[in-house]
Parts: C-alpha cells; structure tokens; sequence
C-alpha cells in the first residue's frame, strides 16, 4: 500500500495534474480582470441649420435664412439618431415669389426633436409679402409710392430660444421706388427699404461648435433700383440682391442656410437659397464610429469629435 501511496502523490501523472490545476485558476483570474467597461450614456452638442429661401424676382425682396438652433442633449447607447439636412428654396425668374427653405432635424428614442425651420420666401411685385419662416422673408411693394409693408415673419413657428429673425418691409416715406427689404437672419432683423435702395440682409450667427468660430443663417439682400449701390446679404451666407434689371441675384452660401438675394424679374433669377447644416459634437472617448450619410469627421478638436452633416444621415450613439 505505502508503494501505490507513494506513485499517488509523487508520480509524474499527479505533477502534471496539480499544474494544470494551477494554470487553470490562473486563467480564470485573468479572464474576470480583463472585461471592457460597459459605455455610459453621454451628452452631444447640436448645431441645426434649416435650408435658406430663394429671393423673390421682380421688384422683390430676399430670402430669410434657415431657422438656427442649437441643443445639448444626453444620448443612449447603441441607439440611433436620424439626421435631416433641409435644402434650400429655389431660385425664380419672371415676376415670382421666392421659395421657403426645406426643414432640417435631429430625432431618435429618448431624444427630444430639435427642427429648424426652411426660410421664408422673398416676396415679388405682385404677392409682395415674404414667407413666415426660421426667418422671414424680406417684402415689397407693388406701386411707387404706396404704403408701406412689413417682412415676413421669423421664428415661425415658435422656439425659445428664437430661431431667427423677421424680414424687413418698406418705408411710406420717402416712397420706395420698387425697392425691397432684406431677408431676416439668424442674428438680426432684415434691413429695411429705402427709396431706391433694397434692405440688406440681416446677419447671421456665430458658433465655435467645430473649434473655430463660423458664422451662418444670414439673410438675402432686397432689390436695389436705379443702379444704386445692391443691397448686401448678412453675414454668414446671405446672397446680395440685384442692382439693376440685368443682373441676378446671388445665392446663398451653401451648407450655411443663407438666403438668396433678390432679382428684378425678366430671365433674371434671385438667388437660391442655401443648403442647411448638421453638426455634432461629443468627447473623443465617447464617439462610436457608426454612422451613415457620409458626415465629416473630426477628433482631436479640444478632446471632442465633430460631425458635421451636409446631408441627410444617422449616428448610432
């Protein structure tokens, strides 16, 4: 018995089951310390401009801006965010009325939905009010001398804080001579008619959300007559409007959500509204990697990842 004891204990068979035995547990301790942190909700930072409108065309007056709104929102993991990104209004010849901009937004589970709202459409000599929009469009009249009137209205429909801004109108005195107000912007109300002179452009605003600071949502400028000096869009991509009757208006500046200036009609075209913009901004750490739409994408920027979407797309957080 003492000689099958001994081959128990101190036989090859016994060492090469207690190392197994040993390597094992060891194993299994590496294997409870080397598990991933689960991720953790995060909060994003939004930037959503709405598409710009179109100047109106024949004696008419510029497209308001794309609505401007900013959020800072926390969001779940693995859920996904649908990202629209609105267009601009198109441009018009002959004696037409400008075209709103399109919507942009941001929306997905346990997110609140931000939308900007499209810009209000300049107005023309014969509907010579501007579109209620993120900002309104800039109006005109439609004879020399005749009342005034007042731009289309901003911040429609209602946001807190303000989306944007009213267009501007024109002026009974002295009486405009088919001169037209400035689309609203972002930042400021449009400029209003003068008697010769359109309105300009109301400015846009201001964000560093991508690191530097960048200026957007400007209005378009009104018409100008008598080959005085053309009206200026706002700061921030808002299109100079036409100063005589054959010369176009410019477009607003595209990813911007800028109004188009105002033409004078004829073959003549305002200016196209700008495209809109989506922008996120999230910690370094935090950002998945997955999205769709073909965003560009920035890391590094003061330890924050910045998406930016130029059109329509998703991000799963």
């Amino acid at each position: 018995m003492r000689d099958l004891k001994n081959k128990l204990t101190s036989g090859k068979n016994t060492k090469n089951i207690k190392s197994r035995k040993g390597k094992s547990f060891g194993y299994q301790v590496l294997g409870f310390g080397a598990g991933v942190a689960p991720r953790e909700p995060y909060a994003i930072d939004f930037l959503i401009v709405a598409g710009g409108a179109s100047g109106g065309s024949g004696d008419a007056g510029g497209g308001g801006a794309g609505g401007y709104r900013t959020s800072t929102q926390t969001v779940g993991i693995d859920v996904a965010y649908t990202i629209t990104v609105g267009d601009g209004g198109a441009n018009v010849t002959s004696n037409n009325h400008g075209n709103n901009g399109s919507n942009s937004s941001i929306s997905g589970s346990g997110l609140t939905t931000i939308t900007s709202a499209g810009g209000g459409g300049g107005g023309n000599g014969s509907d010579n009010q501007g579109e209620d929009g993120g900002s309104g469009g800039g109006s005109c009249i439609t004879n020399q001398g005749a009342a005034n009137t007042t731009g289309g209205s901003g911040n429609t429909p209602s946001t807190s804080p303000s989306q944007g801004n009213n267009g501007g109108g024109t002026a009974s005195s002295p009486a405009p001579n088919y001169a037209g107000g400035g689309g609203g912007g972002a930042g400021a109300v449009g400029g209003q008619a003068g008697a010769v002179s359109g309105g300009n452009g109301g400015n846009g605003t201001a964000s560093s959300i991508t690191g530097s600071s960048v200026t957007r949502a400007g209005g378009g400028g009104g018409i100008t007559r008598s080959g005085a000096t053309a009206a200026t869009g706002g700061s921030g991509g808002g299109g100079a409007g036409a100063n005589t009757t054959s010369v176009s208006g410019t477009a607003g500046g595209v990813n911007t959500g800028g109004g188009g200036g105002a033409s004078s009609g004829g073959s003549n075209t305002s200016g196209a509204g700008g495209k809109g913009v989506v922008i996120l901004s999230m910690p370094d750490a935090s950002y998945s990697g997955t999205t769709t739409g073909s965003p560009t994408v920035a890391t590094g920027v003061s330890g924050k990842t910045i998406l930016t979407f130029t059109g329509s797309g998703s991000y799963a957080g």
